[in-house]
């Protein structure tokens, strides 16, 4: 049997002829295909606020051109234009949005796994977000060069 970490693409034909066969030390070479996808730079300023779990939704949150909002049983999060603002109980500013270039199907796998990889090897923290669509991964504002080198290095096209 080949154990399935060393498996990323194979046939059935010769899984059919592995699994008729005991060859308990056959090697298989296999090719990875992780796509590497396309990250676009938003230009604009993002803060990250936290609010009490029961707050109201500030209105102006509302007329920004683009925010994120998540309430779980402890707090409410607010992802908004820096230059909008609203009263929260805590507050990161600075942050600077990569969008990964979609739609993306809900059948792949990895895409912030491997984008947050690349930039944890680089010691840059990152706020990531998920839509319907596709992924937004924020980095503070003094990072983003390191976190654009970063990434090309690693194959990833970044829009600017």
């Amino acid at each position: 049997m080949i154990p399935t970490a060393f498996v990323d693409i194979i046939s059935i034909p010769l899984l059919e002829l592995i699994s008729k066969n005991s060859y308990s030390s056959l090697s298989v070479q296999t090719t990875r295909t992780m796509m590497k996808l396309t990250l676009k730079l938003l230009n604009e300023y993002f803060s990250i606020h936290s609010l009490p779990e029961h707050s109201d939704i500030p209105p102006q949150v509302f007329s920004a051109s683009m925010y994120f909002i998540a309430k779980t049983f402890d707090e409410v999060s607010i992802v908004l234009p820096q230059n909008i603002k609203i009263e929260s109980d805590e507050a990161e500013h600075g942050w600077q949005a990569l969008e990964v270039v979609g739609p993306l199907d809900f059948t792949l796998t990895g895409i912030l796994s491997s984008i947050s990889t690349v930039l944890a090897n680089e010691k840059i923290s990152i706020f990531a977000i998920s839509t319907f669509d596709t992924d937004y991964v924020l980095v503070k504002k003094e990072t983003l060069t390191a976190a654009i080198a970063a990434l090309r290095s690693n194959d990833y096209q970044v829009i600017q």
